[in-house]
């Protein structure tokens, strides 16, 4: 039985398209996958574990777990927490 191929950009562009609720959602949560993606990338490149960056965060690891696979929103405060771990900056700046 072969495969059938799916553009799935286009698909998601169609749903986008044909609802514009969905696609307010969907606008706002990239912002928030953006930066929930660079903060697990710097992680890993300083070579922190999970469990470290909880203890010095004074969470528990499975608080930044759960962060990390977006089942929890951090609080401005712990976001901003993370960064200073991190020894990087958070900033605004104009869209493109």
């Amino acid at each position: 039985m072969p495969f059938k191929t799916i553009d799935v950009d286009k698909l998601i562009q169609e749903k986008l398209d044909a609802d514009p609720e969905l696609k307010e959602m969907w606008d706002s949560s990239r912002t928030e996958y953006r930066i929930l993606g660079e903060l697990i990338k710097l992680r890993k490149e300083k070579g922190i574990s999970q469990a470290e960056l909880a203890q010095k965060s004074g969470h528990k690891q499975q608080v930044i777990s759960r962060i990390e696979k977006k089942e929890n929103s951090p609080t401005l405060k712990t976001l901003c927490a993370l960064a200073d771990i991190l020894d990087v900056d958070i900033q605004l700046v104009p869209r493109h």
